[in-house]
């Protein structure tokens, strides 16, 4: 399997994990306020801190992002390009976040794709500091109970990343068990996964959220990202038993690549390493 060294060396505990309730909501987000806010608004309406946002359509602006790129030193085993600054409304296709804290405020890490307003087709990470909704905006959230994603610096990789931490449980409305996990470089995001689900005796479960990045990318279709450094962002995923008895990941995906490439479909299982991170939150069913 592919494998990419990173700058410091690697955790014993490849999956971070932590046991919390949670509930699937829907809300709209309001016009003319920053993302971060409108995110954050629509958790607390409901009693979360956080969890995960996915978005299907919508419009940006003023909008800012970043995209994978090459390190120009040994810090990181990959960096970011510079800061993106489209004019006009950028109009999305797809966004998946994960909403959790960062120096003690709320912070979000996004991917997505979209097109801008000169007709250009894209992708990337969007800051939260400077992505504004232009439009009334309905999303799909899943709030987590019990557990926060918080931003830590990360000596394997030389980051500050969003990793999930136990907190107070603020007695949100839940309707179940929900794992907040984040997957260590170099190992398979669809095994990772199933393997994490044998451990904890889970026979099925829902993936909501996704962020992250793997080593380039191999769909079920015989298509292959050969860019090592990508921004991902998962579309649909489950766990269940196949008919041979044995659990298996279905992980649909959106990314780009640091040549700018884009590309969306189904993983294969086993051949897709992560790359510095994957954050998602796992529901059992």
């Amino acid at each position: 399997m592919r494998a990419i060294v990173q700058p410091g060396p690697p955790v014993a505990e490849r999956i971070q994990w932590v046991e919390a309730r949670g509930r699937a909501f829907s809300f709209t987000m309001e016009a003319g306020l920053p993302l971060l806010e409108a995110a954050g608004r629509g958790f607390a309406a409901q009693g979360f801190a956080g969890g995960t946002l996915s978005i299907k359509g919508g419009t940006l602006g003023p909008f800012a992002y970043v995209m994978p790129a090459l390190s120009k030193t040994r810090e990181h085993a990959a960096f970011y390009s510079g800061t993106f600054r489209p004019q006009g409304v950028t109009r999305l296709k797809l966004a998946t976040m994960t909403l959790g804290v960062r120096d003690g405020a709320p912070f979000f890490h996004c991917h997505g794709l979209w097109t801008e307003a000169d007709g250009r087709i894209n992708g990337g990470h969007m800051l939260p500091e400077e992505t504004f909704v232009a439009e009334p905006l309905a999303v799909e959230a899943f709030g987590i109970d019990g557990a926060v994603f918080a931003a830590e610096p990360d000596p394997e990789t030389n980051f500050k990343l969003f990793g999930p931490v136990v907190s107070e449980a603020g007695g949100a409305k839940t309707t179940g068990r929900a794992f907040a996990l984040r997957l260590r470089p170099n190992q398979d995001f669809a095994g990772a996964l199933e393997a994490f689900c044998r451990e904890q005796g889970i026979s099925r479960a829902k993936i909501h959220g996704g962020v992250g990045s793997t080593i380039g990318a191999c769909f079920t279709d015989g298509r292959v990202v050969d860019p090592f450094a990508t921004e991902l962002a998962i579309t649909a995923g489950s766990i269940a038993s196949s008919a041979s008895g044995a659990l298996e990941a279905e992980l649909d995906i959106a990314l780009v690549d640091y040549a700018g490439g884009i590309a969306e479909g189904r993983l294969v299982r086993g051949d897709n390493p992560v790359l510095m991170t994957m954050e998602l939150v796992l529901e059992p069913l």
